[in-house]
């Protein structure tokens, strides 16, 4: 698997790497991949499906001067920011076996990750669909895209964001997992007391992510970034 360690500049850029890459390997120009990266800035990040006004404090943000943007996964709003660890995985879909379907691969590659991370944390369980805890305080929540032949599944580990932030901007998602109990952000979130390369170790070593990825499509990246992660019409679709 190769491995990209790539923080670019804007909050749109980040998200239409992620999309480039899945187009890419679709294209059959790109190999499986793992790429991680860490926000420089505040922004919020809606799922493809969600309701900007009910899943987003949208005049608060607008006060706080904090970007609202939406990803090409499924999932739930979250705040991106400093203190936010992101990782995306590029995989081929074989015609049978764990990543054949959405369920199992929420299940083969959270338990994946929960194995990786079980030796620095304790205990650690997967909850919800997608959600990683300790005991019942979430730090890791993750999404997928499916096209035919690949998918793409990223998602973000908690290691210092701002909660309180998280509080202001975000409302109770309009769905939620059992386990949370209706329990505010703060009660329901943590931040881990783990070192960002620690995590960056574990995943590229559950994933054998040893080949460095040195091809970085900028002008594909930069083009989605201006074209449909900075327009209205995508941001505010729904």
């Amino acid at each position: 698997m190769q491995f990209l360690d790539l923080t670019l500049p804007t909050p749109q850029e980040n998200l239409a790497c992620d999309e480039v890459l899945l187009d890419l390997a679709e294209a059959g120009q790109l190999g499986e991949t793992l790429r991680i990266w860490q926000p420089l800035e505040h922004f919020l990040v809606l799922g493809y499906s969600n309701k900007a006004r009910t899943e987003a404090n949208l005049d608060q943000a607008r006060q706080d001067a904090i970007p609202v943007l939406r990803r090409c996964t499924g999932g739930g709003a979250v705040l991106q920011g400093p203190g936010s660890f992101n990782y995306s995985l590029i995989l081929r879909i074989p015609p049978d076996g764990p990543l054949a379907h959405i369920s199992d691969t929420n299940t083969f590659i959270m338990e994946k990750h929960r194995a990786a991370l079980a030796p620095l944390l304790g205990a650690v369980a997967v909850r919800g669909h997608s959600d990683l805890t300790v005991g019942d305080l979430k730090f890791s929540g993750n999404a997928q895209r499916r096209r035919r032949r690949h998918l793409l599944f990223h998602g973000s580990f908690l290691l210092g964001l701002d909660v309180d932030r998280i509080e202001r901007l975000l409302p109770m998602p309009s769905r939620q997992p059992d386990y949370r109990q209706h329990r505010p952000h703060k009660d329901f979130l943590i931040n881990l007391d783990l070192a960002a390369q620690k995590i960056h170790a574990a995943l590229r070593q559950t994933w054998r992510a040893d080949e460095i990825l040195r091809d970085i499509p900028a002008e594909r990246i930069a083009d989605l970034a201006r074209r449909q992660y900075s327009a209205t019409e995508w941001n505010f679709k729904f």
